[in-house]
C-alpha cells in the first residue's frame, strides 16, 4: 500500500524518533508499505517519520544509485532496513554531495558529510548489527539517521543557499507544489 509522504513543515519531521520492540504492531506490513513507497517515489532512502510515524525505523536502497551511474563511488550498492539505529563513529574524509529529499520536493543543496560510518541496528527479525559503511551508503543511511534524529538536510545547507531555498520551503510547507506521489501537509485542509 502506498502511503503518503510527510511534507516539509510537518512537527513529526523535527521530533527525534522512540525505538521500538519486536511486537510493535504490524511492523512487516509497515515495513513492505514502506518500500513500496519509497520506489513509488524514486527515492533512496525512507524514515518512519516521513511517513508519520516517529519511530526508529529507516530503509535504503543505494543500488539503483550504482547502476545509474559509476561516477558516485566504488562501493556496492546495498538494500537494508534499520530499525533502533544509533551511529557509533563517523570518520574519513569530508564530502560533498548533492542531496535531496521525498519530504522536500525539488529542492537539493550540497551537503558535507563524512565519507565513513560505524552504525548499530536491528534487522527486521530484531537481530543486532554493527557494521562500518563508505561511500554513497553511508552518505544514505547518515541522511535516513537524521530523519529518525528529527534533523533535515535544509539543516546542513551553507546560510546563502538556505536563503535562496527558503521561499521553495515555504510553498512546500503549504502545499503549493505537485509530485509524482501523495504527500500530506501541515495544516493545508
Amino acid at each position: 500500500m502506498l502511503l503518503p509522504i510527510y511534507a516539509y513543515g510537518q512537527p513529526v519531521l523535527k521530533k527525534k524518533a522512540d525505538p521500538i520492540s519486536a511486537d510493535y504492531a504490524d511492523l512487516k506490513d509497515l515495513i513492505s508499505n514502506m518500500w513500496q513507497t519509497m520506489y513509488h517515489a524514486d527515492g533512496v532512502g525512507l524514515a518512519a517519520p516521513q511517513i508519520g510515524l516517529s519511530i526508529r525505523l529507516f530503509m535504503i536502497d543505494t543500488l539503483e544509485v550504482k547502476r545509474k551511474t559509476e561516477k558516485v563511488d566504488t562501493d556496492l550498492g546495498m538494500k537494508q532496513v534499520f530499525i533502533n539505529a544509533q551511529i557509533l563513529e563517523e570518520t574519513g574524509e569530508p564530502w560533498v554531495y548533492e542531496e535531496g529529499c521525498l519530504s522536500i520536493p525539488r529542492v537539493t543543496g550540497d551537503v558535507e558529510r563524512l565519507k565513513e560510518v560505524r552504525i548499530r541496528w536491528q534487522d527486521e527479525q530484531f537481530e543486532t548489527h554493527e557494521a562500518l559503511f563508505t561511500g554513497i551508503n553511508a552518505r544514505v543511511i547518515q541522511h535516513e539517521y537524521d530523519h529518525i534524529e528529527g534533523l533535515l538536510f535544509t539543516e546542513k545547507l551553507k546560510p546563502l543557499k538556505k536563503r535562496l531555498i527558503q521561499r521553495k520551503l515555504d510553498e512546500i510547507r503549504v502545499g503549493k507544489i505537485n509530485t509524482d506521489y501523495r504527500m500530506r501537509f501541515f495544516n493545508v485542509r
